[in-house]
């Protein structure tokens, strides 16, 4: 005859090991569900945005188009002005400042700070607007709906701290960019895939 107590822990040890399989899975698929959001190849943005570094900091509203093979960035400050146009395409990147001033680099990356007042990735940057994070990421957290709330991306975080909506498509409204210092937010007030 075996042993009551035997037979107890036996159950207790195999619902402890189901039950930490529960949470691994439901992770698992989060993070499918994460990595799955549909990426528009073309969109406009309009929002307000802040940025800030160790040394720097800029505010004012953005206005970005962007496509496969160009994009526009327009800066404004604070009463609608235009402060700065980036536009980054096959042939390079050219910045142009409210004073009149022309940069020009092979791609925006070193002029975005420029334009924003920190440096932050522009290949990536049109994916961290869509929540729609690279499969090398690292999706840390997701809401009920498996969209990504904090993604992890060559040492950035990202943080999305609202959605535009509670369909598991609806893009981010109110994000947060940081790495060491530099820090980004953004509040996206438009969002526009177009065809």
């Amino acid at each position: 005859m075996k042993c009551p107590h035997r037979l107890l822990l036996a159950a207790t040890a195999v619902s402890l090991l189901l039950g930490a399989c529960t949470p691994l899975s439901s992770q698992i698929r989060q993070t499918s569900a994460a990595q799955q959001r549909q990426l528009a190849s073309t969109f406009e943005l309009e929002g307000r945005l802040s940025a800030s570094d160790a040394e720097r900091a800029a505010s004012g509203r953005l206005e970005w188009l962007h496509s496969p093979t160009r994009d526009s960035w327009t800066l404004l400050n604070p009463l609608g002005q235009i402060a700065a146009q980036l536009e980054q395409g096959v042939n390079g990147a050219e910045l142009v400042t409210a004073d009149g001033r022309r940069y020009h680099a092979r791609s925006a990356d070193s002029l975005l700070p420029e334009l924003l007042g920190v440096e932050v990735p522009v290949a990536r940057l049109a994916q961290w607007v869509q929540a729609a994070p690279r499969r090398e990421a690292d999706i840390r957290e997701t809401d009920g709906g498996g969209r990504p709330t904090l993604v992890i991306d060559a040492g950035w975080r990202i943080a999305y701290l609202e959605y535009a909506g509670t369909g598991a498509d609806a893009p981010p409204r109110l994000m947060d960019i940081s790495r060491g210092d530099t820090r980004l937010r953004l509040f996206i007030d438009r969002w526009t895939p177009t065809p």
